[in-house]
């Protein structure tokens, strides 16, 4: 893995712009940027994360994509961000402390093989689903 990466731009719609502020803030421990009246600037762990409000249309629904994985109902689309490992486990405890409810609870894959990881799912206050992850080997994310 590169020592050097580029951090990405990612916009996405929120429909409560306080609520997902605080979530981003308070919650994550983002650190708030520029913002207006219909958008939010983060500093998502070192990338650019916006949130834009965007009326909610269907009060109802709620994008329930899902794709299977080890048997789990994965959320599609979803983002986020590959941590340290001793990072995730202590954001764990942060999450779990504030009372965070998960759609996947942390969990290790490909235990002892090519590509351990620990992996997560949740949603913030508008839907969006956020995955983070952790490999035992940092140098393996890309390893088939």
């Amino acid at each position: 893995m590169s020592s050097s990466i580029s951090p990405f731009h990612i916009a996405i719609p929120v429909h409560n712009l306080e609520k997902c502020r605080v979530f981003y803030r308070d919650i994550l421990n983002c650190t708030e940027g520029r913002s207006s009246d219909h958008w939010v600037d983060f500093n998502f762990f070192g990338h650019q994360l916006v949130i834009h409000y965007k009326e909610k249309k269907d009060h109802t629904t709620e994008n329930n994509a899902h794709s299977a994985v080890d048997g789990k109902h994965v959320p599609v689309p979803h983002y986020g961000v590959v941590l340290d490992w001793v990072i995730f486990i202590e954001f764990v405890k942060n999450l779990k402390n504030k009372r965070v409810n998960f759609i996947i609870e942390p969990y290790i894959r490909f235990e002892g093989l090519i590509g351990e990881q620990i992996t997560m799912f949740f949603k913030d206050p508008s839907g969006n689903a956020l995955e983070f992850k952790a490999f035992k080997n940092p140098e393996q994310l890309f390893s088939k």
